[in-house]
């Protein structure tokens, strides 16, 4: 995938935030630097966060004497860069910004003095941060009273005129590259900051020269990604911003708590955007109910660094009660139900990264004994859920079945401890894959892992279903009597593939209109529940504002990836039976992808209105499901076993795709399909379905079809 036809693929005009529509977004982003949005003006003015949440309101501009505003102007947002273009009677302005992996915030800016008087231009730093140090430069410090870390800065222009003034004669232009490096105080040197800043701003390459390097290193992060393109242009976009999302909140502190890289749950932050303030949630921040969902998709990355970073946070990390929790670089927080133990084992199955799962076993170990200590009991293997934020599914209507849902839910008093569907799954998940990392790694306890996990399925099984309605119901803690609400997580038993033809009519619940087939699919409960609201709210109140999280009734991209893959899973069970459904779906999921459905508009947010679509949060880039694991493993039907390969597509509807650049077990992959009879132009997509491992063809059929070759076999293949 090469940068500039990828980079001009997602190229979005205005990018901004529905809740300040003055605002713009920046795409680039830095191991610890980013924008959580700009002002439309010269430079670097609006929130700028720094590992966490900062909100440092200015690192510099450039202010002039003929125009106190730059709009309208015209904006072109890229992955890897914001252009700004600002056209009055006074004077012409464009500009190219964006920010490092090494944290520089850089700014090439063209000026065009269009008035008859001087233009007067003079860059302005933060009060009372910056000192003149240093030929072209100043250095300074902001200093974060809520983190324990204060951060140095180093700032360089390519004109030290602009420092003090510069002045354009009618008529005139110039350029200039303004340079900010940012690194953490006392552990950065100023110096190498300012050399940093310096390699920008004082390399005496043109801005357009300064521009282009840039995109060429930015880009080189997607070549180590697999590459896929087919028939269906949607299909397409959305599996390039999947990418995108990922390198977007892709982090490395290497500070305090977090040692090792990770991705963030997002960039963007709620409320709380007052100068250097914290308050307000954010997602910038290791949350542990996330990190399984960013494995599912980044396993498929050549480099499994980034996967293993967040497991070795969480391991180094662990709370007292020996759980994986959500972190800043400063705290350890709550534990949410995650299956990060299950996306471990399939991290291992793609890179076989034998060394790190053996470190990193025992901690997954814990993880077991210590969700059955804290959340077990002794009648049977289910998971009790004593606060319902916990399982990040707030506010479902099952915790007030029992209380009839109350006008008030806030009250402790009118919910219930249940045994949950989607915890008890997570730790079924799990304890399987301890067990078969156990047997990959020669552990002797292997055996007490997979037993366990044979029990959790069949108390899932005997104690959760109902015959009469054929679905999966939360439980009383004490009674174990079923709470009939049909949340959106009684389909995670599919996903998780405990079921047989005996519990037949489950999937079928998401086609009824009158359940989960609303115009948005999926709401996060049942559309016939008394508790439903498409929007969020509870029973008719905001109870957490107009962007809520509330799960009882808007649509998440979060429970969307679990269902559909599900979904898929179920088709191929049954026959192929719901793959007509599973391509309407994933499309509509797709959809979510874009602001009004429009591909010229990327952006993901947390959560949508399930009767219309609408976007009901405001988090641009939102990391919080997978989707390219579903075009892998059921699109283009690839997935890695422990001892195969294994070929299972569903069929999406499409008239040719190739998935191109894989590497997984070792092996370098491609599979292609050409429906017969359909041409696909000059891609040299040959007809039919067809393996390439190590670019010799290993494996063809006229049509779409499950295949298993054994690894071994392969292996010796390529030494032939």
């Amino acid at each position: 995938m090469s940068t500039a036809p990828w980079d001009e693929q997602l190229r979005a005009g205005k990018k901004s935030l529905r809740t300040l529509p003055g605002s713009l977004l920046l795409g680039s982003t830095g191991a610890r630097l980013w924008a959580d949005y700009l002002d439309p003006a010269p430079g670097f003015s609006g929130r700028f966060d720094f590992i966490h949440k900062t909100n440092i309101p200015l690192l510099f501009t450039v202010d002039n004497n003929l125009t106190d505003s730059f709009e309208p102007c015209l904006t072109e947002w890229f992955p890897s860069h914001l252009f700004m273009e600002y056209e009055g009677s006074s004077l012409l302005y464009s500009e190219q910004k964006f920010i490092t992996w090494d944290d520089c915030a850089v700014s090439c800016q063209t000026w065009t003095n269009r008035s008859g008087e001087d233009l007067v231009l003079r860059l302005r730093t933060f009060d009372h941060v910056f000192n003149g140090n240093g030929e072209n430069q100043l250095f300074g410090t902001f200093t974060i009273e809520h983190y324990s870390f204060d951060i140095d800065a180093a700032l360089a222009v390519s004109d030290e005129a602009l420092l003090e003034q510069v002045r354009l004669k009618p008529g005139e232009s110039k350029q200039f590259v303004v340079a900010l490096s940012l690194g953490i105080r006392g552990k950065d040197r100023p110096e190498l900051l300012g050399q940093r800043a310096a390699g920008y701003a004082l390399s005496r390459r043109s801005a357009r020269r300064v521009l282009a390097d840039y995109r060429q290193e930015y880009g080189k992060w997607f070549e180590k990604a697999p590459v896929f393109r087919s028939s269906d242009p949607l299909l397409d976009k959305t599996w390039a911003y999947r990418w995108f999302i990922l390198r977007h909140n892709l982090a490395d502190p290497q500070y305090g708590l977090l040692r090792y890289p990770l991705f963030y749950e997002g960039r963007s932050h709620k409320k709380g955007k007052t100068p250097f303030g914290k308050g307000g949630w954010e997602f910038s921040k290791l949350i542990n109910l996330s990190v399984p969902l960013h494995i599912t998709d980044a396993k498929w990355y050549h480099d499994p660094v980034y996967g293993e970073g967040a497991l070795k946070n969480m391991k180094e990390g662990s709370g007292e009660d020996g759980l994986f929790c959500c972190m800043t670089v400063d705290t350890k927080m709550h534990s949410f139900a995650n299956f990060s133990c299950w996306a471990a084992y399939q991290l291992f199955l793609v890179h076989r990264n034998t060394e790190t799962m053996a470190e990193l076993l025992p901690s997954m170990k814990m993880q077991i004994d210590s969700w059955k200590r804290l959340h077990g009991n002794e009648r049977d293997e289910l998971m009790i859920e004593y606060r319902h934020t916990r399982t990040g599914k707030e506010y479902q209507p099952s915790y007030w079945y029992f209380h009839n849902y109350p006008k008030n839910p806030k009250d402790p008093e009118t919910y219930t401890y249940l045994k949950r569907v989607d915890r008890t799954v997570y730790h079924y998940l799990n304890t399987l894959g301890v067990a078969k990392l156990c047997e990959e790694l020669g552990d002797p306890e292997a055996e007490t892992y997979r037993s366990l996990a044979e029990r959790i399925k069949q108390d899932i099984l005997e104690k959760m279903w109902d015959g009469t309605t054929s679905f999966f119901y939360d439980l009383h803690h004490e009674t174990d009597e079923k709470a009939f609400v049909k949340n959106i997580v009684g389909f995670y038993p599919v996903w998780a593939q405990l079921i047989d033809e005996r519990y037949d009519g489950l999937i079928e619940h998401l086609f009824d209109d009158k359940e989960f087939h609303t115009k948005c699919p999926f709401p996060t409960v049942s559309a016939d529940c008394p508790a439903y609201s498409k929007e969020g709210g509870w029973m008719g109140h905001f109870i957490k504002g107009r962007n809520g999280c509330v799960w009882d009734g808007p649509t998440w991209p979060y429970t969307n990836s679990i269902v559909l893959d599900a979904l898929a899973k179920e088709s191929k069970r049954r026959n192929h039976r719901f793959d007509r459904q599973f391509a309407y779906y994933l499309r509509e999921f797709s959809f979510l992808h874009f602001f009004h459905r429009d591909l010229h508009q990327p952006g993901l947010v947390e959560h949508y209105n399930s009767a219309t679509g609408e976007p009901l949060s405001d988090e641009h880039e939102y990391n919080h499901s997978f989707y390219i694991d579903l075009l892998i493993s059921h699109v283009a039907g690839l997935s890695v076993a422990g001892d195969r390969l294994v070929l299972d597509p569903v069929d999406a509807g499409l008239d040719y795709f190739s998935l191109d650049n894989v590497k997984a077990a070792g092996l370098d992959i491609r599979v292609t399909y050409r429906r017969p009879g359909i041409r696909a132009g000059d891609s040299g997509i040959g007809e039919g379905y067809r393996l390439f491992v190590n670019d010799r063809l290993v494996f063809s059929n006229a049509g779409l079809c499950r295949a298993e070759l054994p690894l071994r076999e392969l292996a010796h293949r390529r030494e032939d």
